[in-house]
């Protein structure tokens, strides 16, 4: 589990960890068994403290309830509930009264300063994507090193392994040479390419937006172009999620690596010269672990 895997590196950034399910106490106890979980695990058998926080994924209820045929009801088990789960009613049990998956972060104070949720029950935002996001340092994982005549970069995963419904990042960070600056968000609509992360299209891995630092406005005297600009060490976010839907479970089953392409590309300038747009090949193997998804009856 990441949260283990991670726990050391949390602790050392002063954070706690507790995870909340809807499991029963035993099979709680029986996964940190398995998994070597030393964190507390805490049991919402009836699902009432996650009702509280408001995080109750209510679709299959509302999907077998009175306004079962209502089309916004439909519409939403059709997009967060497989067929086969919602047409088994052992499964729609199973999955009854889960929360939507996500994570709090409280300050010393108990106040909730950040969270990160998402509706689908199966797809889940990983811990090292959290602390990328929350600006946590982490130890780069099968990490990519190059450079050219503009910049240097490191280029990882936020979690070499994934699973189904993995939420994670393809982190860039990029370190300009002196007098050197590449181009941020907003310079092209100046004509100038933004460096970015540019992902081949995946059959089990679907690309969102890139997350993007804040610039700064750079005058180039020689046109005298006031433009949005890097000149200190970054990092980029390609955000990225490994399918969960059930047409593609059984594939998946049969998987033990995702290799993702795609190159970064940017252009740069000194002083004095903008220097012809650059692309450099990058490619991500990460290694695939089925779920471990058990639920008592």
């Amino acid at each position: 589990m990441e949260l283990q895997d991670r726990l050391e590196e949390l602790n050392n950034a002063g954070i706690g960890v507790a995870a909340i399910s809807y499991d029963s106490v035993e099979i709680l106890s029986n996964f940190a068994e398995r998994r070597g979980i030393t964190f507390p695990l805490l049991s919402d058998e009836d699902s009432s403290v996650i009702a509280d926080f408001g995080i109750l994924n209510t679709v299959v209820a509302e999907g077998l309830g009175p306004r079962a045929n209502a089309p916004d009801v439909t519409a939403d088990v059709h997009r967060f509930v497989a067929a086969e789960v919602f047409d088994s009613p052992q499964l729609r049990k199973m999955i009854n009264g889960t929360p939507f998956p996500g994570t709090f972060m409280l300050d010393a104070n108990g106040i909730v300063t950040s969270r990160y949720f998402e509706e689908f029950y199966r797809e889940r935002v990983t811990t090292s994507n959290v602390m990328l996001k929350e600006g946590i340092a982490l130890t780069p994982i099968a990490a990519i090193e190059g450079s050219t005549a503009q910049l240097k970069f490191t280029a990882y995963p936020s979690n070499p392994i994934v699973t189904n419904g993995s939420m994670f990042s393809l982190a860039v960070d990029v370190e300009p040479n002196k007098n050197m600056h590449v181009y941020a968000p907003g310079a092209d609509d100046m004509g100038y390419r933004v460096i970015g992360l540019n992902m081949a299209p995946s059959e089990f891995v679907r690309f969102e937006g890139v997350e993007f630092p804040e610039s700064e406005i750079y005058h180039f005297k020689p046109l005298d172009e006031h433009v949005p600009v890097y000149l200190r060490p970054f990092t980029i976010l390609q955000q990225a999620v490994v399918d969960a839907s059930a047409e593609k479970e059984e594939e998946l089953k049969e998987i033990q690596a995702l290799t993702l392409s795609g190159s970064l590309d940017y252009q740069a300038c000194d002083d004095a010269i903008c220097y012809l747009p650059v692309s450099v090949p990058v490619t991500f193997t990460l290694e695939f672990d089925n779920l471990d998804y058990q639920r008592s009856n």
